[in-house]
């Protein structure tokens, strides 16, 4: 059984960490050679997933630790180019423990794809005659997918609405698609293709778009935890984190950076497991509309009885296990393994839960030592090899930097030159 409570993860090295990863997740001992640059993504696959290839980037993955979700250990691949985020994660999942972790829960994965009809002249009646035709659209659209049907999902409903504009009411029918473990992007639109003739003929009028939206509303995850009072600081802390996170539920540009904060952590292992950043992103922002039209926070906090935290998110997640860049990048399936997530609704409530623990670690931050102390720190590790320090110097150049608040390339320069002269001005 996995223990993701890796006391001292970051100063062992890479390959000890790789190692302990192994042992913990109980994995064959070169299952992750692809985290190796080396024996990643090669060029000539990489020419294979998209058009005029000429490389590859590298992003660094990093493994979250502490996690409980649903009662589960588990240690979490993120790729992401920013410091401090996995290291903000995994401490506010340390603070969750004590109280369960992570709890989760999901709606069916339904996906919807759109078919546009217009130049209809009576969208009411149209309205009402595909709503009769329900049974035979369903039908047509399954015959596109018998697979999926077979392993319990398919067409299951669909919704008909009328969306006004300056050029015409245009007459949009949702097909509703239980996509199983897949994100579904590719059945729902052979779907949508398909019905969208008789759709327009049944409404009298003609297609336009028929293609799937990312507007997920009908495929949410929900996660809560409570974080530890006393590890968060004290009861003080936990007031100014919560007035922290009402400021962005009433200010939208509050709100867009505190949602950052949280697509920080969930876009980081969705890119590791090869899901799509963008759809997700896409209808996570969506999802931060209120019932006003008003953008607002992703998440909720506010006290428990006991007077500890209490974290609340839910966001549309569209991910799978099945097709895509997840089933032929060698890194993807690696991540994968290292989570051991089984189905695309599991993998779902990792990526809430992260998602949660960094937007706790962000506000904790910034209610406390302000963002800069943490971050800086981290980044001051990047300036100091971008001035060339080797790998010896780098701790004593951060230190300086970091003591000094003088985070800057020309600073770690300065420094290095000191050191390696023994002079100190």
């Amino acid at each position: 059984m996995t223990n993701s409570r890796l006391s001292g993860f970051r100063n062992f090295t890479v390959e000890e960490r790789r190692g302990k990863v192994i042992a913990e997740a109980g994995l064959d001992a070169g299952r992750l050679d692809a985290l190796s640059p080396e024996q990643g993504l090669g060029l000539q696959q990489a020419d294979l997933m998209v058009e005029n290839t000429i490389g590859v980037l590298g992003i660094p993955i990093g493994i979250a630790t502490n996690f409980i979700v649903n009662g589960r250990d588990v240690l979490v691949p993120m790729a992401t180019e920013e410091p401090s985020v996995v290291a903000a994660a995994s401490n506010l999942a340390r603070m969750t423990r004590d109280h369960g972790g992570f709890v989760t829960t999901s709606t069916p994965p339904l996906m919807q794809a759109q078919v546009q009809v217009i130049d209809v002249v009576d969208p009411v009646g149209a309205r009402y005659r595909l709503l009769e035709a329900r049974r035979e659209l369903i039908e047509l659209a399954n015959d596109q997918d018998p697979q999926l049907v077979k392993f319990g999902g398919g067409a299951v409903d669909i919704l008909v609405r009328l969306v006004p504009s300056s050029r015409q009411t245009y007459v949009v029918l949702h097909l509703v698609v239980d996509v199983r473990d897949a994100m579904g992007a590719n059945a729902v639109n052979t779907m949508a293709e398909a019905i969208a003739p008789r759709v327009a003929e049944i409404a009298g009028g003609r297609s336009l778009l028929r293609i799937l939206t990312n507007k997920a509303d009908l495929r949410l995850t929900r996660v809560r935890a409570v974080f530890d009072a006393a590890a968060l600081g004290g009861p003080a802390v936990v007031e100014d984190m919560i007035d922290a996170a009402e400021f962005a539920v009433v200010d939208p540009y509050r709100a867009a950076t505190h949602n950052k904060g949280i697509m920080n952590g969930i876009s980081a292992v969705v890119l590791a497991t090869g899901n799509d950043t963008r759809a997700v992103e896409a209808g996570a922002h969506s999802h931060a509309i209120d019932e006003h039209g008003r953008y607002t926070s992703m998440s909720r906090f506010e006290k428990d009885a006991n007077g500890n935290l209490v974290g609340t998110l839910e966001l549309p997640m569209p991910v799978g296990l099945v097709g895509g860049a997840t089933k032929v990048h060698p890194v993807a399936q690696a991540n994968i393994a290292i989570l051991g997530v089984k189905t695309a609704a599991d993998l779902a409530d990792i990526i809430l839960a992260v998602g949660l623990a960094q937007n706790a670690g962000a506000i904790r931050a910034l209610a406390t030592e302000g963002i800069q102390r943490g971050h800086m720190s981290l980044h001051a590790r990047n300036i100091a090899v971008t001035a060339g320090a080797e790998l010896h110097e780098i701790d004593q150049v951060v230190a300086r930097m970091v003591g000094e608040k003088i985070v800057r390339t020309e600073f770690a320069q300065k420094i290095l030159a000191e050191l390696r002269t023994g002079t100190r001005s």
